[in-house]
């Protein structure tokens, strides 16, 4: 499979805003043009579905969502026919083990879009747990793409294979909720084989809230969550989440006591933030923003705010991760702010400035290398991080980490693993 991912690897591709970028037009009759999305052959892609099992309600028009909404029965599924569905309101499932789903399995034919909603929320989850939205697209909204409601009553919600797409506030939100309630805390919930993009950075015309007096343009985030709990963050691709100013927020940023998350083999692009664990905010009521969670294995390109930051946290691991930005222009490839007591930071690729490290805790610093290498990946402008060949002080160079065994294609790394996210295969033996 790893030839596989080099070879059909081109330069350049899957660059967003005025870089090569390809079309997924589909050429069924009567339906709209899909947008131009960026596309990334070597990412792995989802593997399909099982089929629906339970009763299973067929839609094909806006009003037969909705309807299927209220009637499917936990357990069900409801199956989208491809098409273009123009959403009038807010869109929410509310009952347990419930699937969304496309019927045809393609995340790009079938697209909910909240263009004309009156609302500013798209697509929500509410006392309901155990809820699958999968194989489709959500597309312009205000403020949230995904809403999972975990104040009221959701929790272990799954979004697979999905793209979120001009989505101006939250492309995923999870909001806070009581500190006496731990039984709302969301918990055990996936977001993965997932593509995060906006065609332009933020606008103010784009959310009338985001002004020059709160927050100038710039609340805009890919993931946004709050108590997290168990999450595991994975596969997924987040390209262009900027704001006005290129100050935004996290391409997935947990915060609010997240604990024992996992967020690893995503690839982010050009977003103003990559993986933020915390912020420098704590209300008083927040001890620590993030605890025994673990960064790995991640792809990260040009986020000039941070590539991934430590802000808050206790006992988390920033491990084996890959980031590219040697122009930086605030030097955050790796940041570490305030208390992060129990910190390792080890076998991460810096292509780029130094870490920042603006903390007096304590940090296990191991095996992390810094040194200009866009010679010695693939394709770094197009978020290919994967190692072109074999490079000294890099290569067989990391200790062995038993919280990483595999690499950012699920390879195995051996006794001498590779430093940053990819682990380079070995050379055929010469014939």
């Amino acid at each position: 499979m790893r030839a596989t991912l080099r070879t059909c690897t081109l330069p350049g591709i899957a660059l967003w805003c005025g870089l090569a970028a390809a079309c997924l037009a589909s050429d069924t009759p009567g339906r709209p043009m899909a947008a131009r999305v960026p596309t990334f052959p070597w990412v792995r892609q989802a593997p399909p579905l099982p089929p629906p099992q339970g009763p299973v309600i067929r839609v094909s028009t806006v009003d037969e969502l909705f309807a299927a909404a209220e009637k499917v029965p936990p357990g069900g599924t409801i199956l989208l026919a491809d098409g273009h569905y123009i959403l009038p309101r807010y869109f929410e499932l509310h009952a347990d083990g419930v699937t969304l789903r496309s019927a045809s399995g393609r995340r790009d034919r079938v697209v909910l879009d909240g263009a004309q909603s009156r609302h500013i929320e798209l697509v929500g989850i509410r006392k309901a747990k155990d809820v699958t939205i999968a194989d489709l697209t959500i597309q312009n909204i205000r403020a949230n793409g995904f809403k999972i409601n975990a104040d009221l009553g959701a929790n272990r919600v799954r979004i697979y294979n999905c793209v979120i797409h001009n989505i101006w506030q939250r492309g995923i939100k999870g909001p806070a909720v009581p500190l006496d309630r731990e039984d709302l805390r969301p918990t055990d919930c996936r977001v993965e084989y997932c593509l995060f993009y906006n065609d332009r950075p933020k606008q103010f015309a784009d959310d009338p809230s985001d002004r020059p007096d709160t927050f100038d343009g710039n609340y805009i985030g890919g993931i946004d969550v709050m108590f997290a709990r168990r999450w595991v963050i994975a596969d997924n691709v987040f390209v262009g989440i900027q704001g006005r100013t290129r100050q935004g927020r996290g391409a997935v940023f947990l915060w609010h006591d997240a604990q024992e998350c996992i967020v690893q083999r995503n690839v982010i692009v050009d977003c103003d933030s990559g993986i933020c664990l915390g912020n420098s905010y704590r209300p008083a009521h927040i001890a620590i923003h993030a605890t025994g969670c673990i960064v790995r294995n991640n792809f990260v390109v040009r986020c000039p705010e941070n590539g991934i930051l430590a802000d808050y946290t206790r006992d988390c691991r920033i491990v084996h991760n890959s980031i590219h930005d040697p122009h930086s222009r605030l030097r955050r490839l790796i940041r570490l702010v305030h208390d992060n007591e129990g910190l390792v930071v080890a076998n991460n690729l810096l292509s780029g400035p130094e870490m920042r490290i603006e903390t007096t805790s304590k940090v296990q610093f191991r095996g992390n290398v810094t040194r200009p290498l866009a010679e010695a990946f693939v394709d770094p402008a197009g978020g290919n991080l994967h190692l072109a060949r074999f490079v000294a002080g890099v290569c067989d160079a990391a200790e062995p980490l038993a919280e990483v065994s595999e690499d950012f294609d699920r390879e195995p790394r051996g006794p001498r693993p590779d430093v940053g996210a990819d682990e380079l295969p070995p050379s055929p033996p010469l014939q």
